[in-house]
């Protein structure tokens, strides 16, 4: 199976998430379809088809996060500290070379990205064309939204 590049961070959330649907969804769940099947006939009751269907869901959830967490590797940016070349884990400062926004960006593993909290996927458009650049470097970066320059401001690794 491919390894799948995550930080710690990005592997112990996916864990914490683990354990709450499997300690705490997973009963609620089974007390609901079991509250449900106590009111009679099953082919006419909504909450035990609804009940059914979270279940669904929520067990579709545990075997997925468990096949991400088996095949993480765990990549440690502390290690490429006092290098200034994009690589995943690197938190990155770029402006737009025409109106001098800055956006701060942390480079991490698809299951972990978060675009409202400057997370984004190694996989994106954006952290594929800056990995292997460095300080200083102009990048220009094709985007679903269109072609954009960008100027690499400061690379650290924490």
């Amino acid at each position: 199976m491919e390894k799948i590049p995550m930080t710690r961070a990005g592997v112990e959330a996916l864990e914490k998430e683990l354990r709450h649907i499997t300690n705490v969804l997973r009963p609620q769940i089974i007390e609901q379809i079991s509250e449900a099947r106590a009111h009679g006939d099953l082919s006419e009751n909504a909450e035990y088809h609804a009940a059914k269907e979270k279940q669904s869901f929520n067990e579709g959830r545990i075997k997925e996060l468990e096949a991400v967490i088996a095949s993480a590797e765990i990549i440690d940016p502390s290690q490429f500290t006092g290098t200034k070349i994009v690589r995943f884990g690197a938190k990155v400062i770029i402006a737009h070379e025409e109106t001098d926004e800055e956006r701060r960006i942390h480079i991490v593993g698809q299951y972990e990205s978060n675009a409202d909290e400057g997370r984004i996927s190694i996989t994106s458009p954006i952290a594929r064309g800056l990995i292997g650049k460095s300080k200083g470097d102009s990048v220009k970066i094709q985007t679903p939204g269109g072609s954009a320059s960008y100027e690499i401001i400061e690379v650290v690794f924490e």
